[in-house]
């Protein structure tokens, strides 16, 4: 079966410029798909063919990743807030928009929900209901740790040609094919000068935060949110693996949203979107209205 087609157009956002991705009809209802970190919008491709009914999938590659601007700096996580601020106003004007955020995608998606509940009409949460907690929080050497961090040009992992970095996929995942990643391998990476390949993302995104994580402002900010809220847990996914020893934990994570409904996609690890495809497409269509 040959993939759904896609197609993208380059716009400013704050000063920057940013790629997004379209699928489906401008006519269709509009859903926006947000990726995660180290990673670009065709990850969402095998969802998008799965998908039963008609959608208007956008999806942008955030600041710094796949054909976005990249800044060659450091990076603030919180502009991503304004920058999905400035997207939605862009494609929705003041109508409430339907979120799925995968990981990195789903936290700034969630956060940007509690801020403006106003302007978040559903939220899907793939694998992501925040970090891993930290038994001893440390902000002076976090800090340190960052400074120190930047005093070096970060360098990105290069490979050979496609065909290694779809090796280097599958490694990280046994789940994906070799169909799926040759795929992937060639629409997430960029062709340096020399011939071979990286992933197309700004290499100073692995800079640490000098920010320590803390949950506590997470919840805070999920109890404000209005909108219904679907949680899809993988069974082999990160959320499982942070807190399937610390059931109080997850309890009160899950608790912090009044109004959500939590579904396990099974044989899946953290990149759902890429092993259960089917199943990720099937429980958000039960879930999102159409207009």
């Amino acid at each position: 079966m040959p993939y759904t087609q896609s197609r993208t157009e380059t716009i400013n956002v704050r000063g920057l410029s940013y790629c997004v991705r379209h699928w489906g009809s401008p006519d269709a209802p509009t859903v926006f798909f947000l990726h995660g970190w180290m990673d670009s919008s065709p990850t969402f491709q095998f969802v998008v063919d799965a998908l039963k009914q008609s959608w208007h999938i956008i999806a942008p590659d955030w600041r710094g990743y796949g054909a976005s601007q990249w800044l060659a700096r450091p990076y603030w996580f919180h502009d991503y807030y304004a920058d999905l601020d400035c997207l939605q106003e862009h494609y929705s004007g003041d109508k409430p928009v339907r979120i799925v955020g995968h990981s990195m995608g789903a936290n700034i998606a969630s956060m940007y929900a509690g801020v403006r509940p106003e302007r978040v009409a559903q939220l899907a949460m793939l694998d992501f209901i925040g970090m891993k907690l930290e038994a001893d929080i440390d902000a002076p050497a976090a800090m340190a740790k960052w400074i120190n961090a930047i005093r070096e040009q970060p360098t990105p992992r290069i490979y050979a040609d496609h065909a290694a970095l779809a090796r280097r996929l599958m490694l990280a995942n046994p789940r994906l094919d070799i169909k799926k990643a040759t795929f992937l391998s060639h629409v997430v990476s960029r062709m340096r000068p020399d011939g071979q390949v990286e992933m197309a993302c700004d290499p100073w995104h692995r800079i640490p935060s000098p920010i320590p994580y803390r949950i506590e402002d997470s919840k805070a900010t999920w109890r404000k949110i209005e909108a219904p809220v679907l949680m899809l847990v993988a069974d082999k996914g990160y959320v499982y693996d942070r807190l399937g020893n610390d059931p109080d934990e997850y309890r009160d994570r899950i608790g912090s949203f009044t109004n959500v409904q939590v579904v396990t996609i099974t044989d899946a690890g953290h990149n759902v979107q890429h092993d259960q495809p089917e199943q990720v497409a099937s429980a958000l269509e039960a879930f999102l209205h159409r207009d």
